[in-house]
């Protein structure tokens, strides 16, 4: 089979992935404060999903856990939730992610935006799996602030070089946008594979003047119409070139919204980012192939970012790693076919605990711990919910159904085996080493004679962790 016939077989994928977009904060998600039509369009044209999670409520460790279609514990990201520059760790080498069983198909890949799974040469994007890079390779607040100055310069990279530092996030996502088009636009053989990682809506928010002016939330809302442009801007490039047809198009974030007075919205869940409550990783996801997927459907069963891998492989023919084990369950029959999804029950970890687990419409909780990426602060919550009726956690029927509770026990105690439970002292069986590099350094160091652009904001109501 030709490249050309190859292409004719296998759709162009782009995942666009925001950062702490909350589930209530597209239009088609239910937000009032919020303008998204070019979201909004790509779900009537598409199949919106109800029920889908990430990995974790935390952006590294959800990251990691989306590229390789499994937990961030099974492959050693327990306790690094959230890498920071300069940090030894990184996601492992010796791991299958999307973008290099994708290469094993003929795919051109790119990333474009926040990596953030390890800042270090040997674990960035270009040694997993794709061919080029152009972000930020963690959050941009881990840069120079005007009350954060010990900090290294905030790095933009090509590939693995770093070609400018402090750069102007107002135009970072103008940045990224032309980069996607650029990358779309080449004349070639093969099927491209776009990630797309936006900065928005990580605090601090630097808005284009343009996006704050028309905002009905602040700079928030100026942030979500910014990555609703970005949306358009695809759309409109995807049109021209005559491929929509031929590229799917998946839409989603990487945990919930921060909820903290910003203008973010995780409604009508409870909870935050860096929480196992239903707002801290219930995600909007939102999928389109004209033609394979029936347009204006909504999906309502368990889904998660991890099932990617797998639905992935199954539409372009790549092969499934045989070496490892995964997590991924495919969605193809459930976004082809209107199927139910196949998954039934996903475990709620922060960092090295077990939180929660849901089985079908239940949900059942162990335990709370605090803002921190692994929570140092223990709290025993024995609650029951029927998601079903109550997906904002309010009704706890733990005392009257305790059958269900005995059925997700023994769900909770497969995991604790396969990943662990560090309050309860178990040790997984089913955990690979993430990967360290033995001499890190940051990718930048502050040079007192360099004309840096300062980051200034307040950071006063703000947390210690990013992520």
């Amino acid at each position: 089979m030709s490249h050309m016939e190859d292409k004719t077989t296998k759709p162009n994928i782009i995942l666009i992935n925001c950062d702490d977009l909350g589930y209530g904060d597209l239009a088609c998600y239910g937000s009032e404060r919020n303008d998204t039509p070019h979201l909004d369009q790509l779900a009537t044209e598409g199949v919106r999903f109800t029920d889908f999670y990430m990995a974790s409520p935390v952006c590294s460790a959800s990251r990691a856990a989306m590229l390789t279609g499994c937990y961030s514990q099974r492959i050693g990201f327990a306790d690094y939730q959230v890498l920071f520059p300069g940090q030894a760790q990184g996601l492992n080498t010796k791991e299958s992610t999307i973008a290099k069983q994708l290469k094993r198909v003929g795919y051109d890949t790119k990333i474009i935006g926040k990596w953030h799974c390890g800042d270090q040469p040997e674990f960035l994007p270009t040694n997993h799996g794709f061919d080029e890079y152009f972000g930020i390779p963690f959050s941009n607040d881990m840069g120079r602030q005007a009350n954060a100055l010990e900090r290294p310069p905030l790095p933009l990279l090509r590939n693995d070089e770093v070609i400018q530092e402090q750069p102007d996030q107002r135009g970072i996502t103008e940045r990224y946008v032309d980069e996607s088009l650029q990358f779309m636009r080449r004349d070639r053989k093969n099927p491209f594979f776009l990630y797309l990682a936006h900065m928005y809506v990580h605090v601090p928010l630097f808005i284009p003047k343009p996006f704050l002016d028309t905002s009905r939330n602040g700079a928030y809302g100026g942030a979500v119409a910014c990555i609703d442009w970005a949306m358009g801007m695809i759309e409109a490039e995807l049109s021209r070139l005559g491929i929509k047809d031929d590229t799917l198009v998946i839409f989603t974030s990487d945990n919930g919204s921060r909820a903290r007075g910003e203008g973010g919205s995780n409604a009508p869940l409870r909870g935050t980012k860096a929480q196992t409550w239903e707002g801290g990783q219930r995600v909007p996801c939102i999928m389109r192939w004209p033609g394979r997927i029936a347009a204006g459907t909504t999906c309502e069963g368990i889904a998660s970012a991890t099932d990617l891998f797998a639905t992935l492989a199954e539409l372009t023919g790549a092969p499934l790693p045989a070496d490892r084990t995964l997590d991924s369950i495919s969605l193809s029959e459930a976004i082809l076919e209107g199927r139910p999804t196949k998954r039934s029950v996903f475990a709620y970890y922060k960092g090295p605990n077990l939180e929660a687990v849901r089985k079908d419409d239940w949900k059942l909780h162990f335990c709370k711990t605090g803002w921190s990426p692994v929570g140092d602060e223990k709290e025993v919550s024995l609650e029951l919910y029927n998601l079903r009726d109550d997906v904002g956690e309010t009704n706890n029927v733990y005392d009257t159904h305790p059958e269900i509770v005995a059925e997700i026990e023994a769900e909770a105690e497969g995991f604790r085996r396969a990943f662990g439970d560090r309050r309860r002292g178990c040790v997984g069986t089913e955990i690979r080493e993430a990967g360290v590099c033995d001499d890190p350094k940051p990718l930048t160091e502050y040079d007192e004679g360099h004309p840096y652009m300062i980051a200034y904001y307040d950071l006063a109501d703000m947390p210690t962790m990013s992520g």
